[in-house]
């Protein structure tokens, strides 16, 4: 799967770039957004929508929703460059989702570098993650590879129903990380990550079953794998984020014990407060708890969930989600090779290390 990333990876952002380009001029800005009232001002919308959109995609990223995409297209039966600017739409979605995100948790590096909001200021990181919800949509206003009318339809219904269940998952998400108790279960915070993050791959998927006019039973199918393998990922992320800080895992990009330091109540604190000891227990609630952390009660509490035995019982939950993505696929009538990069996709989630 890291060849067929790294294959597509420049064909998406010139995608991007057509959608968004780096350098915005008043010809763009007119024949994107219609003529204006007044006058627009072009530097003033490149320095507020444009450079940070780029400042973000320019740090990395593997570009993953984009890409499963295209392979889901090219694997029924299509020629996935007649549709790479519908490619664009989760991925851009997802890199607004980014950037409103590390806002609301307060966070200060995305992948290796300052977040938006400390570069930008929290105003203009607001506005051009806001922007970055409705920016795609556009794309099927003009409409690059001639959809009917009810396709059209469908993609927009499919995408306000999805995008709705994201805000449900980050408004679970955002009460957890400002309440002092860990009091969720481990089916909560699955449901969590299946709003937040299994939304946005279900849109990968259903975007390209809808676009290619596919059966409802297909549809239906590789969003439930392009769910299970997004919640399979979001566990990754935060088995991710623990062995980064302890020295385990390759360049995360995020701050050392980032979720710690935010009090995320992730799979793994869960976990770690149910299998743990009273007093270890208590202790990991209590650091998490803290407006601020230093670097030894991070660690305190990082030894606590790893003697709790909850980064290998978050790993096995991911591999369960993983094998159950790829059942989901094994029965619809798709070429070897498109299955094989799919069944390895799921794989990739999980063994990944950056």
């Amino acid at each position: 799967m890291r060849e067929t990333l790294a294959e597509w990876r420049p064909a998406v952002d010139d995608a991007i770039d057509d959608l968004v380009p780096r350098e915005i001029d008043a010809e763009y800005l007119e024949s994107f957004f219609g003529e204006p009232t007044y006058e627009y001002d072009p530097e003033g919308i490149q320095r507020a929508l444009s450079d940070p959109l780029w400042d973000l995609l320019d740090r990395g990223g593997k570009r993953w929703r984009a890409v499963l995409f295209l392979v889901f297209v090219e694997g029924f039966g299509h020629d996935p460059t007649e549709y790479l600017p519908y490619a664009c739409i989760p991925e851009i979605l997802h890199n607004g989702t980014i950037i409103v995100d590390d806002v609301e948790d307060e966070a200060s590096i995305r992948r290796g570098e300052p977040a938006l909001h400390h570069v930008y200021g929290q105003d203009v990181a607001l506005n051009a993650g806001n922007a970055m919800y409705f920016l795609p949509l556009k794309i099927l206003t003009e409409n690059p590879a001639g959809l009917p009318a009810e396709q059209r339809l469908a993609a927009y219904e499919m995408l306000m129903y999805e995008l709705n269940r994201t805000h449900l998952g980050q408004g679970m998400d955002i009460c957890w990380h400002n309440e002092r108790e860990v009091r969720i279960t481990p089916e909560q915070y699955l449901e969590m990550c299946a709003c937040k993050t299994g939304c946005l791959g279900r849109i990968v998927a259903r975007l390209a079953a809808i676009i290619t006019d596919q059966p409802s039973e297909v549809e239906e199918a590789v969003a439930n794998y392009a769910e299970l393998t997004s919640v399979a990922f979001q566990i990754g992320d935060d088995i991710l984020d623990v062995e980064n800080s302890l020295g385990r895992a390759g360049e995360f990009g995020k701050e050392f014990g980032n979720d710690v330091r935010e009090g995320k109540k992730t799979l793994l604190v869960i976990d770690a407060i149910e299998e743990s000891p009273p007093g270890r227990a208590e202790r990991l609630q209590a650091i998490l708890e803290a407006d601020t952390n230093t670097d030894e009660e991070v660690l305190e509490a990082l030894s606590i969930i790893e003697e709790a035995g909850s980064i290998d019982d978050a790993r096995e939950r991911a591999l369960e989600l993983a094998e159950q993505a790829r059942a989901e696929i094994d029965g619809l009538d798709l070429d070897e090779e498109t299955s094989e990069k799919l069944r390895e996709f799921t794989r990739f989630v999980v063994d990944r290390d950056t």
